[in-house]
């Protein structure tokens, strides 16, 4: 179990005191799925551009 837990950090975000930077660094480091990241916000976890 990753801490913080996916329903904290929903919650926190819910109650706008987690940005959706906050929800995409903790996609990055792998706190959240990108499919927790979309039930989360709403929104696709935006992929990289390659270069």
């Amino acid at each position: 179990m990753s801490y913080p837990s996916f329903e904290s950090i929903k919650r926190y975000y819910e109650k706008h005191a987690y940005t959706i930077e906050d929800i995409k660094f903790y996609t990055k480091y792998g706190a959240l799925t990108k499919e927790e990241y979309k039930e989360i916000t709403g929104e696709d976890y935006p992929e990289q551009p390659q270069v």
